[in-house]
């Protein structure tokens, strides 16, 4: 006879579908600033060589912020953070779109960044701990949450831009929609008389002492993957744009187009591992994204740019999630610690990706720019081993 499903209250089904309409919301967020990046070029008067500066400190100044949040957490809890902070990350957006000097943009963006890490930790930190509570993996569906916000977030960067809106239109507009929906939804987060002890001991079981040597190949492979996603956030839409001369409008839909990619990859990866595999899958995904890379490189013109980043965005979403799984099973018994080893290589795969693509492109082209993220994914093949299925190790064995 099989063991009795777990009755789940009602009352953490709604902390949970709140926590999907955060996700929900902060994807729509940083879509609509990421997939601007020409405009807030072209309103502060920001050189091609100064962009990648200004792009490389947001990612570290979420380290800060994801750092300093943790903090926090421990004396006010993720779901007092997390309703603080949401709201407060859309006043920034709002920051970016109306000033008109460099150090007003410096300003909106490093709070930008600094709450985008502090809402990053709490996020996944109360996800963290539903997903203890419901014990059984649902933080896969957050993250396709995530994504079905950033199609939502381009899609509207691309109407402002065909209708000729302005950041300060835009920009404001969608923090006063967003911030009284993120306040809304804050309401329902999960607590304490939900969740008890789940957030607490999730923490713990992250912070277990685990051996870095088998999970290295992870790590790279997790870096590696974003710095694509590095790439295409933050200059698929400005390549479109200028080097490929596209309206504004159109050249959004190469963000459009990834993250729809993603979504639906993400809701399809699983059934495709079950059939042939984690192995295969991660090599069909690393190849699939250096050759959606190779197409967007080479294309004539903005359609197939913005087949190229779809393309890249079907083969990403393959290898983010597996990098994960893959350090579950290592380490079962401290899967928690294991994952918040391996999501710190998420930072280090921003921090690298934007200067690296920029740095190259202002020497070059974008054309050529494009070629050294496609070089790194091309790097997970021979990774690609270490998502078999293995014994799992213990700290003592590693």
């Amino acid at each position: 006879m099989s063991a009795a499903t777990p009755v789940i209250p009602p009352g953490l089904r709604t902390g949970r579908a709140a926590l999907a309409v955060s996700f929900l919301l902060q994807g729509t967020t940083f879509a609509l600033l990421v997939t601007c990046i020409p405009e807030i070029q072209h309103r502060y008067g920001l050189s091609d060589g100064l962009l990648p500066v200004f792009l490389a400190a947001v990612p570290i100044l979420a380290g800060v912020g994801s750092i300093t949040s943790e903090q926090l957490v421990k004396r006010t809890g993720a779901r007092a953070v997390l309703r603080v902070v949401q709201p407060a990350v859309c006043l920034s957006l709002a920051g970016a779109g109306l000033g008109d000097t460099l150090w007003q943009l410096a300003l909106a963006l490093g709070a930008f960044g600094l709450l985008v890490g502090a809402l990053d930790a709490s996020m996944n930190m109360l996800g963290v701990g539903l997903q203890h509570r419901y014990g059984r993996s649902i933080m896969i569906g957050f993250h396709a949450a995530f994504s079905l916000g950033g199609i939502l977030g381009a899609a509207v960067a691309g109407l402002g831009s065909h209708y000729d809106l302005g950041l300060p239109v835009l920009f404001g507009t969608a923090a006063a929609v967003i911030a009284p929906l993120a306040l809304l939804t804050g309401t329902r987060f999960a607590g304490p008389a939900e969740l008890g002890d789940a957030v607490r001991e999730a923490a713990e079981a992250a912070a277990r002492s685990i051996p870095w040597r088998p999970l290295l190949p992870l790590c790279l492979a997790m870096a590696f993957a974003y710095i694509a996603d590095a790439s295409v956030s933050n200059y698929s839409v400005k390549y479109l744009t200028d080097g490929l001369g596209s309206p504004e409008d159109v050249a959004k839909l190469s963000y459009l187009g990834y993250m729809v990619a993603m979504l639906l990859g993400r809701a399809l990866g699983d059934r495709a591992v079950q059939r042939w595999g984690a192995v295969p899958v991660v090599r069909g995904g690393a190849g699939l994204a250096a050759l959606g890379f190779a197409v967007a490189a080479a294309a004539p013109a903005a359609w197939a740019g913005i087949a190229g980043f779809t393309l890249l965005g079907f083969g990403i979403c393959a290898i983010i999630p597996q990098v994960f799984a893959a350090g579950g099973r290592l380490f079962p018994a401290d899967s928690d610690a294991a994952v918040a080893r391996l999501n710190l290589f998420n930072y280090v795969g921003f921090l690298v990706g934007s200067p690296l693509v920029g740095a190259i492109a202002d020497g070059s082209s974008y054309r050529w720019a494009l070629l050294a993220p496609m070089l790194l994914v091309l790097a997970v093949l021979p990774l690609a081993d270490r998502f078999a299925p293995a014994p799992a190790l213990t700290p003592a064995e590693a």
